[in-house]
């Protein structure tokens, strides 16, 4: 994931007006309805309690005309966020409301020191897979088999507030560098 680039910010639609804020106990039916409509395999109201109960679990809610249009459940870990479920509202999609959520986590990443975004996305679920990547996240990885429901594959989608730029050469390559062999120099 990376954010930082600007090259980004030059292709960006206009923000809508929503106001991202704390998820409080009276969104939750406006958020079931949202996750519902969002997900073949639904987080249940007894899901949502149970995750955000734990201490390093924060909601937060996208609201427009005091109607709940998006949220986003995170972990706050040592040296990233990791996000447990995020989802618009099918009548909201495709306006901005996504991209100001997954904004608010990058300005996360550099008031808290955290520096990386992480997050697990279906294998089926290609429209994540695009939004997510259009926001900087990288596919890093694949989880075989990480749905229990359907046994399905997950991949591991990543954002770094620093990006590195450098490229990883094996060891075996970096012996030798403009064609010389630091072994035989020194024999």
């Amino acid at each position: 994931m990376s954010f930082g680039n600007s090259s980004r910010s030059s292709s960006r639609r206009p923000q809508c007006d929503v106001q991202i804020r704390w998820m409080i106990r009276r969104d939750m039916p406006e958020v079931l309805d949202i996750e519902r409509q969002s997900f073949e395999f639904a987080w249940t109201e007894e899901d949502f309690l149970c995750c955000l109960r734990q201490r390093n679990c924060i909601g937060m809610v996208a609201e427009r005309q005091e109607r709940i249009v998006g949220f986003m459940i995170y972990e706050l870990l040592k040296s990233h966020l990791h996000v447990l479920n995020f989802a618009v509202a099918p009548w909201s999609r495709r306006q901005g409301v996504g991209r100001q959520m997954v904004e608010k986590l990058v300005n996360k990443l550099s008031q808290q020191r955290r520096q990386e975004i992480t997050l697990e996305v279906r294998e089926t679920n290609l429209a994540a897979q695009l939004f997510f990547k259009q926001q900087g996240l990288a596919a890093s990885n694949v989880l075989r088999g990480h749905y229990e429901d359907t046994d399905e594959d997950a991949y591991v989608m990543k954002y770094n507030l620093y990006p590195s730029d450098e490229q990883i050469i094996p060891f075996s390559l970096r012996k030798r560098v403009n064609g010389v062999d630091p072994e035989a120099e020194a024999a």
